[in-house]
């Protein structure tokens, strides 16, 4: 299993493995393990929505104690983290991918997608999966980034929300 599979089938089903929208936050942490709540959680407590916790670079956006939000977050030029349930038999990965890569690793599998005008503006592209409306955004890269061109882009962040 590599990134680009777990992005490409991400995208497709709108999940990762038996992580889904909908699923609460307790059986998320049965499969992943503790998570790292964001400080709102400490400062309000379980019952405030919105905010994420954390297993590395996956987030899992909790609202009334379900999860709303499955974000993959990546810095490209470096390496990241995803918790084994995601990325099997990985302690850390490369995190850069370049927009053009997953776009034909996204045609390949067949997964249908169309630009997300509303986050595509600048020097910031994004695109939306059908049926899944997994959203995929990419920039270029930031002074802090090492990667190889800096005039293409690179994918910041997967996710995917309910309504």
């Amino acid at each position: 299993m590599t990134l680009m599979n777990v992005l490409v089938d991400f995208a497709r089903a709108g999940r990762i493995g038996p992580l889904s929208c909908g699923m609460s936050l307790a059986e998320a942490e049965d499969l992943l393990g503790p998570g790292r709540p964001h400080p709102a959680h400490i400062m309000k407590g379980p019952g405030i929505d919105g905010y994420p916790y954390s297993w590395g670079g996956l987030q899992l956006v909790v609202t009334q104690r379900a999860v709303s939000g499955i974000w993959i977050n990546l810095w490209p030029g470096s390496t990241a983290k995803l918790p084994p349930l995601v990325l099997p038999d990985s302690e850390s990965f490369e995190a850069t991918v370049v927009r053009e890569e997953l776009v034909a690793a996204l045609d390949g599998a067949g997964c249908r997608h169309v630009v997300n005008s509303t986050l595509t503006l600048a020097e910031q592209s994004s695109l939306l999966t059908q049926p899944a409306d997994v959203c995929a955004v990419f920039s270029l890269p930031g002074r802090n980034n090492h990667v190889p061109h800096r005039d293409r882009q690179y994918l910041d962040v997967m996710h995917k929300h309910t309504a």
